[in-house]
């Protein structure tokens, strides 16, 4: 479970490190060259992966708590 968090969390930083990728204009959205509206892209993706690394997080917690609850009784 929490390499996969880690995952979500680590997707944002190698995309917009591996500049390379999207240093460029083609293809052009609605007039936006993709080197713009690539970043825009990922704060929305971010956004999303965030969320749900946030809910992975409170579902394990919760999965700990239980186990270590049911553990001392």
């Amino acid at each position: 479970m929490r390499v996969v968090i880690g995952l979500c969390l680590l997707a944002p930083f190698v995309a917009m490190l591996w500049v390379g990728s999207y240093a460029k204009t083609d293809p052009v959205f609605i007039g936006i060259p993709f080197f713009y509206w690539y970043q825009m892209l990922w704060v929305l993706i971010s956004t999303a992966l965030t969320m749900i690394a946030y809910k992975l997080w409170q579902r394990d917690q919760r999965a700990r708590s239980a186990a270590k609850g049911g553990a001392e009784q």
